[in-house]
């Protein structure tokens, strides 16, 4: 499931392309399919990574990458063992809302990115993240924790003030967002629950065929239903 659109970020051979909080490596997948890039892919769960390595080791038998090199590393976000201006593409997606000191977590990311390079950011949108926490009281304890919810304008605004300059936004996964709904409306830790099982594998199917319908319903209900903002800025 990829949040980011890669054609906005003017991606060239070469640029270095850091995945901070790659997860189980959806975004690092796509940066090694560039032609030409030198890629990182980060977290700070050590398990993550292990998946991600998985899916890197299956695009690599199947010829399905473009990079010059692809490095793994866990390391955190608020401490980054880089110098400064080191990548030309930063991609921090669905990270933010989980760290306590999310102001020194943004000057991190800001400060490794070169001058005149792009910052992509996405979190859980304001609207749907909300009802959420309002349905289930331990929806945010799951995947390590969400301890916020972001609001598009401060959030810009706080980026901003690291020195970055923002020049574009959409939404994302509408058609994710009923599925964590109806999932923290039954519980986010059930696993019986015919419903929400019967949506995943709705899910997974679309991830997988990626059919026309599908890509269409989801973009027509992203600017309402969105399940994730996505902010991109450039460093002056």
């Amino acid at each position: 499931m990829i949040t980011i659109d890669f054609k906005r970020l003017d991606i060239h051979p070469g640029d270095r392309i850091l995945d901070i909080g790659c997860g189980e490596g959806r975004h690092i997948v796509k940066a090694c399919q560039q032609k030409g890039t030198i890629c990182v892919g980060a977290d700070f769960g050590f398990k993550n990574l292990v998946e991600t390595k998985k899916k890197v080791a299956f695009h690599q038998s199947i010829n399905d990458f473009n990079c010059r090199c692809i490095d793994l590393s866990c390391m955190d976000i608020t401490c980054l063992p880089f110098d400064d201006g080191s990548f030309d593409h930063v991609i921090c997606s669905e990270v933010l809302e989980h760290i306590p000191d999310d102001k020194k977590a943004i000057s991190e990311i800001i400060r490794i990115l070169k001058p005149g390079k792009t910052l992509s950011v996405s979190v859980p949108r304001f609207g749907p993240e909300k009802i959420c926490w309002l349905l289930s009281d331990t929806y945010f304890n799951a995947n390590m924790g969400h301890v916020r919810i972001y609001k598009k304008t401060r959030l810009i605004k706080a980026i901003e003030s690291f020195g970055v300059k923002f020049f574009g936004s959409h939404y994302a996964h509408s058609i994710h967002t009923p599925f964590w709904w109806l999932k923290c409306l039954v519980g986010p830790d059930r696993t019986d629950s015919k419903p929400v099982n019967l949506y995943h594998r709705l899910l997974v199917w679309d991830l997988m065929k990626k059919p026309l319908l599908t890509k269409f319903i989801d973009k027509l209900l992203n600017p309402i239903l969105g399940k994730s903002l996505v902010l991109y800025f450039k460093k002056p």
